[in-house]
């Protein structure tokens, strides 16, 4: 069992000007490869380890050795949390469409509007390095939630369909300490059909 850098579907300029092109290099080739690296360092210890997907390591980390359980929270967290930050980031500036999912966020906060108000502030708020999450809980209601460092909504429970890293790595170098700039940059470059996919595969599965 042995985990790959994913590549990304865009360069890295390509989320030119709201996300730099050298924070997404270094954010990729450094950062995420660096996740992907330790994690599997620690699953190496245990090559009797049955196959099985990053995602289920993190949600199962009670089932893991003790001596690998932080290095899989940590280091696995990191590696799919970025996972899925890449997928849900376009270029393509596709709006919220009508779907499932609009009309979860219209029947949850209001409207997409207040949804982002919510999730922008509740960002903006978190303390210290983390993700900002929309997900579906296990009763199939959509939430927001902030984890701190790299925990996954995955061992809550939780199925993650949208995210925002809020670690300076991935912001500092174009917007220093001015994070709510950095989380009103995402919203022109999120991949609202990606979200929307992820939306089905949650309720579906």
């Amino acid at each position: 069992m042995k985990f790959l850098l994913p590549k990304l579907s865009y360069s890295y300029n390509a989320l030119e000007p709201y996300f730099d092109a050298r924070t997404m290099e270094l954010h990729h080739t450094k950062h995420h490869q660096t996740y992907t690296d330790k994690l599997n360092e620690a699953i190496a210890k245990h090559p009797e380890l049955p196959e099985q997907s990053a995602e289920d390591l993190v949600t199962n980390l009670s089932a893991l050795p003790a001596d690998i359980r932080t290095a899989a929270q940590n280091h696995g967290g990191g590696y799919i949390n970025h996972k899925l930050f890449w997928t849900i980031l376009s270029p393509e500036h596709n709006p919220l469409s009508t779907s499932d999912l609009k009309t979860e966020l219209a029947a949850k906060f209001g409207n997409d509007e207040h949804f982002i108000e919510e999730f922008t502030r509740q960002a903006t708020a978190h303390f210290g390095s983390g993700w900002a999450w929309l997900v579906v809980d296990g009763d199939d209601q959509l939430q927001l939630t902030t984890t701190s460092n790299q925990d996954s909504p995955l061992t809550l429970g939780h199925k993650p369909i949208l995210t925002l890293d809020l670690w300076e790595h991935a912001y500092y170098l174009k917007y220093q300490n001015r994070r709510p700039e950095y989380i009103t940059a995402f919203w022109s470059i999120v991949n609202w059909p990606a979200v929307s996919k992820n939306y089905q595969q949650a309720i579906e599965h």
